[in-house]
């Protein structure tokens, strides 16, 4: 006996651990009043059209176009932002209807960041930057991973944390805390097959979840029984290893110490 097929649009609204559908207060944005850095987003604008730029928290952002993205990026590092200390993306699908993926660059040479970002509506490709930065290769593959978003021209565009086989895409936030039918299932149908669903049962998904009774994967701290035993309401003492007196802590006898002549 197979459950029944439940649907999975926006079952984060129904989680019970918090609303994955918060959008917390914008912090404010000023204008950039830094010298350099306004000399680079002007020089930037001389070449693209920029949608956006402001400061926040100290920091220049430049909001482009997608299809401007990777010709903004290389002209940035041509001008000395030369590290990619971050890359990824952001789910706004239910807020905005797109995804926001952001790059977080330095300047070593002129002591500053600058965060780039741009926006792609749901199945929409933009292009890859790891011809620039070879640690954008894994970055937009966990992208690709977690969120489902193509990077053309990508040297190896495949799962990075993820099974090859997974369905879904882990952080999009229609995506079930606890995992989806598939998920809850990978594991028991990979080792047992799918036709002993009804004898193995499903996986604990939930982190959160305290079995008193499962003695084989939890110890109550301070009644602690053997591997798989029954449990038991008799506190045993907490003893630490510290008490126990190992012999790395108080065993070594001065006298007793040599020194060699040459490393074996």
């Amino acid at each position: 006996m197979f459950r029944p097929y439940t649907p999975k649009d926006n079952v984060q609204k129904r989680s019970y651990h918090t609303d994955r559908f918060y959008v917390p207060k914008e912090i404010e944005k000023t204008q950039i009043e830094d010298t350099i850095v306004s000399a680079d987003v002007e020089a930037l604008g001389g070449r693209l059209s920029i949608v956006e730029s402001y400061f926040m928290r100290n920091e220049a952002v430049v909001i482009v176009k997608a299809a401007d993205n990777k010709r903004a990026l290389s002209f940035l590092k041509s001008i000395g932002y030369t590290e990619l200390m971050e890359m990824s993306a952001i789910d706004l699908l239910a807020v905005r209807g797109e995804f926001e993926i952001f790059y977080e660059l330095l300047s070593i040479s002129k002591n500053r960041r600058l965060r780039l970002k741009t926006a792609i509506k749901d199945g929409e490709c933009i292009e890859s930057v790891a011809d620039l930065w070879r640690s954008a290769n894994w970055s937009e593959r966990e992208c690709y991973d977690m969120f489902g978003i193509i990077f053309n021209n990508h040297p190896h565009l495949k799962r990075i944390l993820m099974p090859d086989d997974w369905v879904g895409f882990p952080l999009r936030k229609t995506y079930p805390l606890q995992g989806d039918e598939f998920a809850r299932w990978y594991e028991v149908d990979k080792i047992y097959g799918r036709e002993n669903r009804h004898i193995v049962g499903e996986e604990n998904r939930d982190a959160g979840r305290i079995d008193r009774d499962d003695t084989k994967n939890y110890g109550r701290l301070g009644y602690e029984v053997p591997s798989g035993f029954p449990p038991s309401d008799e506190p045993t003492p907490i003893v630490y290893l510290e008490r126990r007196r190992p012999i790395l802590h108080s065993d070594f006898d001065p006298r007793k110490q040599k020194v060699l002549d040459k490393r074996k």
